[in-house]
């Protein structure tokens, strides 16, 4: 176990106490902002050359499932903000030391939705826009944004080129009270706005060539930033979600220990509850273990010099995705078999089956996208959209 997963179960009652609390603020408290950075998780798919320990993939997901299963809002943000450092490693060392030069523990937010339109000046762009979902923004002092490079009249041209550009905190502004939701609210993803900032040409870099794998080039000797982008995040959004599930279900048996329904019914002897409980237990070891098998021989086969396929990045995507469709529609037979004592929200149960399934809201948890591009393949379909695998 890597220490920074180690660190997290040693303080998971400060991430349980700050659970109701973040949610309460609408963002991360400090304490629990605190746990993360001190257990330097946010660092693990990060550079060594600027702090970080280029670990494993499989110990990033571990650290983000634990930071999830004591604290859904904390573990989403360890997930989505802490797969951006794997990109920042790819990008020119310029940027790496603006980002990372006093403080290898900076955070770096996101959405790479191409809302903004830039348009070429001099050696950059003239870039502006508004995103939504900019999870845990309060806390990071640069963003990646999505966007479209288009002409001065707004026109994108034939061939549309997506960027991801690179902005510090100056450069944006976060769009406050704009993050009402029915649960994740504790990840303060709030809405970002960019106003006619400029970005130099090397704070960018292309989404499809980064998909392609094009950037690795930058990094030859090291198996993790060969691995496909697509992938390495919807795994880290998948780890995030396995690991409110576990919450859930460690909040579910808790439960049944003590529950007797109003006709009597003990649960915790309720051969209905204890079933349920048994498929969904075994549907995420499951999940996780199917995830993380892939990953290993990803490894394997990177070190031996021949890259991940796209057939196989597609077969990845379509496990991970059923893995955690499995996951989710288990925490929710579990839910309606919790009876009426569920729905307090004074109760933990209740608040992790709303944050579990504001995450399983995600574009990297949605079957109909990568089901329909993974048999497209399979058949012989040349023109997929490389859109996160």
């Amino acid at each position: 176990m890597h220490q920074a997963v180690e660190y997290i179960h040693k303080h998971a009652q400060v991430l349980r106490e700050q659970h109701s609390k973040s949610d309460a603020s609408g963002m991360l408290t400090e304490p629990a902002r605190e746990v993360l950075e001190k257990s330097g998780g946010v660092r693990l798919l990060q550079a060594s050359s600027h702090g970080g320990f280029e670990a494993d993939p499989r110990d990033f997901f571990e650290w983000a499932r634990a930071v999830g299963r004591y604290n859904p809002s904390a573990g989403w943000i360890a997930g989505v903000v802490g797969v951006h450092p794997w990109e920042v490693a790819l990008l020119d060392n310029k940027v790496q030391d603006e980002i990372y030069a006093e403080n290898p523990d900076t955070w770096v937010a996101s959405p790479y939705a191409p809302q903004g339109r830039a348009v070429r000046e001099a050696d950059g762009f003239r870039f502006s826009g508004q995103w939504q979902y900019s999870t845990g923004t309060d806390h990071c002092n640069w963003i990646v944004l999505g966007g479209l490079v288009v002409d001065a009249e707004g026109n994108p041209g034939e061939q549309p080129e997506v960027r991801h550009f690179f902005l510090p905190r100056g450069d944006y502004e976060i769009v406050e009270d704009s993050w009402h939701v029915m649960g994740l609210s504790g990840t303060g993803s709030k809405d970002i706005r960019v106003d006619g900032a400029f970005v130099p040409e090397y704070r960018t870099v292309l989404h499809t060539a980064l998909a392609e794998g094009e950037y690795a080039c930058r990094r030859p000797d090291t198996p993790l930033f060969h691995m496909p982008f697509g992938c390495i995040f919807s795994g880290a959004v998948a780890s995030a979600t396995f690991g409110i599930a576990e919450g859930a279900i460690e909040q579910y048996r808790g439960y049944l220990e003590t529950r007797v329904s109003a006709g009597g019914v003990v649960g915790k002897t309720d051969p209905y509850q204890l079933a349920a409980l048994a498929e969904v237990e075994a549907d995420l070891a499951a999940g996780i273990a199917h995830v993380d098998a892939m990953i290993a021989q990803w490894m394997e086969q990177l070190q031996t010099g021949v890259p991940i396929s796209r057939a196989q990045r597609l077969e990845f995507r379509r496990n991970q995705v059923r893995a955690v469709q499995r996951v989710l529609f288990g925490v929710d037979n579990l839910f309606a078999r919790a009876g009426s004592a569920a729905i307090w929200t004074t109760r933990p149960l209740e608040r992790y089956w709303r944050d579990l399934r504001t995450g399983g809201t995600h574009i990297c948890g949605a079957t109909d996208t990568i089901y329909g591009a993974w048999a497209s393949h399979a058949f012989g379909a040349e023109d997929i959209p490389t859109v996160l695998y």
